[in-house]
Order: C-alpha cells, then sequence, then structure tokens
C-alpha cells in the first residue's frame, strides 16, 4: 500500500494529548460549576471540535460554548507539552520521507498549537505544511482543512492521497474530500466508530500501521 501525500491528524494519532486536553476541560468546567474529578470521562473530547464537544457533552449554549473553550484555551496554552509522542511514531515518519513521500498534518486543534507541539517533540521538519482549526471560524472542519492542505500540496488533485486519523472526523473529512482514509484505533477512537463512519483501513497499533504501509 502506497500513497503519494500522507495526511495525519495529530492527538491520538501522532501524539497522545491526554493530560494536557482533559485537565484543561477541568479547568473550563470548573468555571461553571461542575467538578469532573475523573479525567478518563473527559477523553471524548480529544478529537472533535471543542466547543462542539461542551455543547453535545454539557448541553451548553452557543455562548457558554464558547466560553468554556477560551477558558480551555487559558489553561492549556500553559501545558499543551503535556503530551507524548506514541512509540514508533518518528520512525514511521522517517520512512515515509525517506521514501520520497510528502506528509501533511491535518488537525482540529489551533495551528498556533499544533506546530509548536510538533517542533516541542521534533516531529515538525517531516510535514510539507500543517493546518489546524483557525479562530476566524473558517476552517471549523476537518474536510476544510484537508482541502485547504491539498490545495498548496496537490492543487491539481492528480496525487493519490490518504487521511490517518483516530477519529470518526478523521474518515468522515477524507470521504467528504474524496481520499482514502485509515482509522487508528490505538488513539481514542473506537472500532465501530471507525467503521461505522467508513474508514478504508483500520489498524490497532503504530506497529501495524508501519506494515500496512511498508515502513
Amino acid at each position: 500500500m502506497t500513497y503519494d501525500i500522507y495526511l495525519f491528524d495529530l492527538d491520538g494519532t501522532l501524539t497522545d494529548p491526554k493530560p494536557s486536553i482533559t485537565k484543561s476541560v477541568q479547568y473550563a468546567l470548573k468555571h461553571f460549576g461542575i467538578d469532573e474529578p475523573d479525567l478518563s470521562k473527559l477523553e471524548r473530547f480529544i478529537g472533535p471540535p471543542l466547543s462542539e464537544g461542551f455543547s453535545t457533552f454539557y448541553n451548553m449554549s452557543d455562548t457558554d460554548a464558547e466560553l468554556a473553550s477560551q477558558k480551555y484555551r487559558e489553561h492549556y496554552s500553559k501545558i499543551l507539552f503535556e503530551n507524548e509522542v506514541y512509540k514508533g511514531i518518528p520512525e514511521l515518519l522517517e520512512g515515509l520521507k525517506a521514501r520520497g513521500k510528502t506528509l501533511g498534518v491535518a488537525t482540529l486543534k489551533l495551528t498556533h498549537y499544533a506546530v509548536p507541539i510538533l517542533q516541542h517533540f521534533n516531529l515538525l521538519d517531516y510535514f510539507a505544511l500543517v493546518k489546524g482549526f483557525e479562530l476566524d471560524g473558517y476552517m471549523n472542519k476537518k474536510c476544510k482543512i484537508i482541502n485547504y492542505i491539498l490545495s498548496h500540496l496537490d492543487p491539481d488533485r492528480k496525487q493519490s492521497v490518504v487521511m490517518i486519523g483516530d477519529r470518526m472526523q478523521d474518515i468522515i473529512a477524507a470521504k467528504d474530500t474524496g481520499i482514502k482514509s485509515i482509522g487508528l484505533t490505538y488513539g481514542y477512537g473506537t472500532y465501530e466508530e471507525l467503521k461505522s463512519a467508513g474508514a478504508d483501513y483500520i489498524v490497532n497499533s503504530v506497529a501495524e500501521l508501519q506494515k500496512m504501509l511498508n515502513v
């Protein structure tokens, strides 16, 4: 299995962000008088758009969800490096680059968080382009982010492309933009979630992904 362009999600795909994300959600909820001591219950915020998570999981109005998102970012900006690269990811990226492949990151995390995280963990140089969510509200869906990246890396849409991620948002966006997808169960999405979203392939570990991609 080989492609010309490999697009990666960030959270739950390249790195495990559980401490930074769940602690920041916990901080935001406290502003609304909601105490959630069990961080594992907040893992569901890893992947979906942030304000959508507050609206869906805590029935917040749009106004409150936006305020909660601001509180989240207030805390997250202080602890964004409480994160860990999944074992085998650097070797996977190195192998793809050595074969002359083009790599990009498509994430619903704010771009100005994604770039320093990748830089901190010495991953940034593997990627031709990193694009994430923007506060202006335009880049608010994964399909828009993928299309933005491809407009720069493959404007004529002649190359083969695959999206690699752990949540249904990654898979749905890949289908919406006409590219292949690989779902990852080692992150925060389940096999059932990825299958129902229509993933072309599903793998359970970085080692299995390396084998699938022949690196």
